[in-house]
């Protein structure tokens, strides 16, 4: 996820935390306030010359990719695959039906694959499509936090519910359909996002680029 130019900097300071959704609405049907013609001029030299765009430095773009790997990837990855490996071995397993049958548990390296075959999905959607997207979904108004929030949740969603699936497979388990909750908190809380006008692509951008959109 990458920072925007100066022009959204300086156009923050003229919006109002207070101006919520009444204000967004009527932006909708004023396509002149979405500035569709810089935002495409955006997209065009992201491709071609993303200097003009944005001016950082080439060691805080490999610091933020790095830093993205880690946590996001890596960090977060080992503490999922923990998380469920502990429920699936310690409350999901079918109980044997005699003593003579071996005892199957669910191995920590399988929890971690399944979050890595999880988490492809959701790189593309938040990295890649995100990326060349993003002049759109940080500029200001109501579109571009619904698209931004929707997209967050597409991702997740699907990234809950391909680690569904690597649980599912296993006949030794049993009350799976547990990992698919999270989707559901995912679903309740977005339109309450939406409403209350977080755009989660401009938190993401102020996070990791420290500057205010």
């Amino acid at each position: 996820m990458l920072p925007t130019s100066s022009k959204l900097r300086t156009s923050s300071s003229t919006s109002r935390p207070g101006s919520m959704l009444p204000q967004y609405l009527r932006r909708i049907v004023k396509w002149q306030q979405m500035d569709i013609e810089y935002t495409f001029w955006q997209m065009l030299h992201l491709c071609t010359s993303p200097k003009v765009v944005y001016d950082h430095s080439a060691a805080h773009a490999v610091f933020v990719v790095i830093s993205m790997l880690l946590f996001h990837f890596l960090i977060t990855g080992v503490v999922l695959a923990t998380c469920s490996w502990f429920l699936t071995n310690a409350y999901l397993r079918e109980e044997a039906p005699n003593s003579h049958v071996v005892e199957q548990r669910v191995e920590w390296l399988y929890a971690f694959d399944v979050h890595c075959n999880s988490f492809f999905p959701m790189f593309i959607m938040l990295y890649v499509i995100h990326y060349f997207l993003s002049p759109l979904l940080v500029a200001h108004g109501f579109i571009p936090v619904l698209l931004s929030n929707m997209l967050f949740m597409v991702a997740a969603s699907y990234y809950y519910y391909l680690n569904f699936l690597g649980y599912d497979v296993l006949p030794f388990l049993e009350r799976t359909p547990f990992f698919l909750y999270p989707i559901g908190i995912v679903i309740v809380l977005s339109p309450v996002l939406i409403l209350s006008g977080f755009n989660p692509s401009r938190y993401f951008m102020n996070v990791y680029f420290s500057q205010r959109l």
